[in-house]
């Protein structure tokens, strides 16, 4: 069983919003709504101040408290990818994974009445495919690969790749280079 993972480098992500995008379309979401947001960072102090820009979404947390707290079983555990992931025709719209996930990457689609979140593109996947975002990120700064088989580029910079608060002790699947 594969465990699926992504890594953003936050040095190379420059905010096009390319990957936003192309998540809106291939999910069919309305222009209002996305599963994928930015914030941007500044650190430092003057005259040595730092700009970042990162992309947050569905960590796919190993540990994701956002299923134990759905009535329908509509936020669940993919069995043969371990993704996080929510069935639409369970979902009734109730909101409670919403305040559940700490990392606030579910949205509520009000024209269709439920909550929904980053799948991965797992039908893309179950193709072959690579996620929408990452396939077309202008700038290479996403990569996916399998964590137990990494292979290519996935592989060179797991080794960097950390996850974004570890503090909240979820084990995502979203990793990030900063």
């Amino acid at each position: 069983m594969p465990r699926y993972a992504m890594i953003i480098d936050v040095k190379k992500c420059v905010g096009c919003f390319a990957c936003m995008v192309a998540c809106q379309n291939q999910n069919e979401l309305p222009s209002d709504n996305a599963f994928i947001r930015f914030e941007d960072r500044e650190t430092g102090k003057y005259p040595n101040v730092k700009y970042e820009i990162l992309p947050l979404q569905c960590q796919h947390c190993q540990d994701a408290p956002c299923v134990p707290v759905c009535p329908t079983t509509a936020s669940y555990k993919h069995q043969a990818t371990g993704l996080t992931q929510i069935d639409k025709d369970k979902c009734m719209g109730c909101r409670r994974c919403i305040p559940a996930c700490p990392y606030n990457a579910r949205t509520h689609v009000a024209e269709a009445g439920i909550v929904q979140s980053c799948n991965l593109c797992i039908s893309l996947i179950e193709k072959g495919d690579q996620p929408a975002c990452v396939a077309t990120c202008l700038t290479n700064a996403r990569y996916f690969g399998d964590l137990d088989n990494p292979k290519g580029d996935f592989a060179k910079h797991l080794p960097r790749a950390k996850s974004l608060r570890p503090d909240f002790g979820t084990k995502p699947t979203l990793l990030y280079i900063i």
